[in-house]
């Protein structure tokens, strides 16, 4: 596996028929063809959307282009616990179990906005949203052991450690991309103590870097934003030819993660180009953050999880 694998590349020859797969934030870009990919493998699909409109457009792309493709969809907005609350209550009222989870939603370098509940938005939609979400499905997760926890991260985890002080920025000058960065570092920490948690119950967990993609995530970006980004990051000029990925290949970290059986004895791990990474910040490496940030994370959501 490397830099250009396609998730036809990681599919090949796999069947998965009897498994439910949940992919969050389905309807576009890297979601929709990690549920495409792995629809191929024969799996039963469930995927998110924020509109019914969004996800039957989306099973409508799935099932053009894989023949009886199984697939289901329930409307889920990370940026609301009560609809993660009720996403939850509907999955595993229609399910007894779970085999993967991708939590692929997300937000990239918004405006200053908060949630339905008053967290950043970036910090809320990225991770508390997902967090109670995999809290509230680890009943499935744990019947269908050996399951697996796939959360989407990135090398922009690189730009900020958790502001363990302010992580909502109540008080904080408010930063689009240490926000985002942080955020993305919460889903590393995260994947480490879900690993630490539930690995020995048989649910592993992951973090993947997807690579530098073009998709609707970058909407928010303005010109000044790019300068903005290459002072912090000490790039310069456009990105160099063959260091974006495609969507297909964007993907292929994602599907890798949630079916490559070598990854079945290392869980909690950073991976990128379909391969197990050690080029996450060592803030995110923290065992102690880690804990740190599953209690805080608990008190934020308002819930308690043994």
């Amino acid at each position: 596996m490397a830099f250009d694998t396609t998730t036809e590349d990681v599919v090949q020859g796999v069947t998965l028929h009897g498994r439910t797969i949940l992919v969050t934030g389905a309807s576009t870009g890297l979601g929709l063809e990690t549920a495409r990919a792995l629809a191929t493998t024969g799996a039963h699909v469930v995927l998110t959307a924020r509109s019914d409109d969004k996800a039957l457009a989306a099973e409508a792309a799935i099932s053009g282009r894989v023949r009886g493709a199984s697939l289901e969809h329930g409307i889920l907005d990370l940026a609301s616990l009560e609809s993660v609350r009720t996403f939850a209550e509907w999955f595993l009222h229609a399910h007894d179990r779970l085999d993967v989870l991708i939590n692929n939603a997300g937000v990239m370098f918004t405006p200053f906005e908060r949630t339905a509940e008053g967290f950043e938005l970036q910090f809320g939609t990225n991770h508390l949203g997902p967090f109670l979400l995999t809290a509230l499905l680890a009943p499935a997760l744990r019947t269908a052991a050996p399951s697996r926890v796939v959360n989407l991260s990135s090398s922009a985890h690189k730009l900020s450690d958790i502001h363990w002080a302010d992580p909502n920025y109540q008080s904080l000058p408010y930063d689009k991309f240490e926000a985002y960065g942080q955020s993305k570092t919460a889903a590393i920490l995260f994947s480490r103590e879900l690993d630490r948690r539930l690995g020995p119950r048989g649910v592993r967990s992951y973090a993947v870097h997807p690579g530098s993609i073009p998709t609707e995530l970058l909407r928010h970006m303005e010109h000044d934003d790019y300068t903005a980004l290459r002072k912090r990051t000490g790039t310069s000029g456009p990105p160099p030819p063959g260091s974006m990925k495609t969507i297909e290949t964007g993907a292929a970290t994602t599907v890798w993660a949630a079916i490559a059986p070598e990854l079945a004895v290392r869980g909690g791990a950073y991976l990128c180009d379909c391969e197990i990474s050690d080029d996450d910040a060592a803030y995110a490496r923290d065992d102690t953050a880690a804990a740190r940030l599953w209690t805080l994370s608990e008190e934020l959501v308002g819930t308690r999880f043994a």
